[in-house]
């Protein structure tokens, strides 16, 4: 999810499409946060990692 936001925030930024940017910001966002619960070991959506 990280991956995928940083992508669209590359061709929102190159191409000039806001909202490519909106939804790369809050993906890249999102996946950070399910990120770093995961790695605490808080469970996500009823599993004890997420990846």
């Amino acid at each position: 999810m990280i991956v995928l936001g940083v992508i669209l925030l590359i061709v929102g930024f190159v191409t000039g499409i806001s909202i490519l940017w909106t939804i790369g910001i809050i993906l890249a966002v999102v996946g950070a946060a399910l990120w770093i619960l995961g790695s605490l070991g808080h469970a996500v959506a009823g599993h004890r990692h997420y990846w």
